[in-house]
């Protein structure tokens, strides 16, 4: 590792408020990831008959646990629950609900306030756990903006290092199109585009791909016009080294500096757009568990404020963490604080001339 790299980590450290919020946010990422064995209307591990399942990964039928139906076990029914009490014991999840489990033994009105019937946050309008649909919707909103945010970093990437490394046409035609594309009305765009296919993940994803690229390409674009007229790239350029492996070996890594910064805000960005389109129902599909669903759902059940209360810490505390984050990495990269923090206090000023 270079000393300029030491530095940088090493203001990412001091920074505590930024430090602490990758860890608290790693820590929920983490916990959101095992989602499957926290909350689920399906045991863990089970052991009949002297035989091994495990349903939190496998679909059995009640035939193969000893049922009598060939359709895939409802680990909610009485029936299979009695089938396991009979030959053997299961482990299962704290929450013995998953964000698709629909509790029918609710025998009041819904939505159910919180911790009655079992229910650690309270129901939705469906009678849905809201615990488990915060679990699953935190970890799906973070793997979509991760998957946009890689994706949009490798389009801006490429979109500004070719405008900036060829220059001439090529510049003046790409911002051109890239001042043309950014002037569409994005928000409307996506609504179109949503309604016309069936929404998925993976359509979602290429959608909003289509228009997440554009903050990177003035600042990649910046870099690479200014380092490909540093003498190693001349240099290199005069040996015979082709254009592609000046820029990738040469000149990238220069400007993955200044695009670092911007991911986390890209990341944070994305997952706010993709709670509005759920919230406006043109996201996900419906059974996906969705913030953005629950913030509607929250807007229709104003006698149930525990909704809206729920999704609004989960979304403050991911966005909150996101940005102190990002802040923590764009100062961590700033060229005058790694000089700084690698220099004596009196090195870093300017000497000062004798009276």
């Amino acid at each position: 590792m270079t000393p300029l790299n030491r530095r940088r980590i090493a203001n990412f450290r001091r920074n505590r408020r930024g430090l602490w919020s990758l860890r608290v946010f790693t820590a929920l990422f983490a916990v959101a990831l095992c989602a499957e064995f926290i909350a689920n209307d399906r045991p863990i591990v089970m052991r009949l008959d002297g035989d091994w399942y495990f349903p939190v990964a496998v679909t059995y039928t009640e035939q193969e646990i000893g049922g009598e139906l060939p359709i895939d076990a409802d680990f909610t029914d009485a029936t299979v629950l009695d089938l396991i009490d009979e030959r053997g014991w299961a482990l299962w999840p704290p929450v013995r609900y998953s964000y698709r489990t629909i509790d029918f033994a609710i025998p009041d009105h819904i939505p159910t306030p919180p911790l009655e019937h079992g229910h650690l946050l309270g129901t939705d309008p469906l009678a849905r756990d809201l615990f488990a649909m915060l679990l699953y919707g935190f970890r799906l909103s973070v793997l979509f903006g991760i998957a946009l945010t890689i994706l949009s970093a490798s389009i801006g990437i490429l979109v500004g290092g070719l405008q900036g490394y060829f220059g001439g046409y090529v510049d003046l035609v790409g911002q051109r199109l890239v001042e043309i594309w950014a002037g569409l009305p994005v928000l409307f765009l996506l609504i179109i585009l949503a309604s016309m296919v069936e929404p998925n993940f993976f359509w979602i994803l290429g959608i909003l791909a289509l228009f997440s690229w554009m903050p990177l390409v003035a600042v990649v674009r910046a870099e690479f016009l200014r380092a490909r007229n540093f003498e190693f790239v001349r240099s290199a350029r005069a040996m015979g080294v082709s254009d592609w492996t000046i820029m990738r070996r040469h000149v990238l890594p220069n400007a993955m500096v200044a695009a670092l910064t911007y991911l986390p805000f890209i990341l944070n960005g994305s997952i706010t757009t993709l709670t509005a389109l759920d919230f406006l129902n043109f996201g996900l599909p419906l059974d996906a568990p969705s913030l953005g669903r629950l913030l509607s759902s929250a807007k229709s059940n104003l006698q149930a404020p525990w909704i809206g209360i729920s999704v609004f810490i989960t979304l403050a505390v991911m966005m909150t963490l996101l940005i102190f984050i990002g802040e923590a990495v764009r100062d961590a990269f700033d060229p005058r604080r790694s000089h700084a923090s690698g220099a004596p206090a009196e090195d870093a000023l300017p000497a000062r001339t004798a009276a």
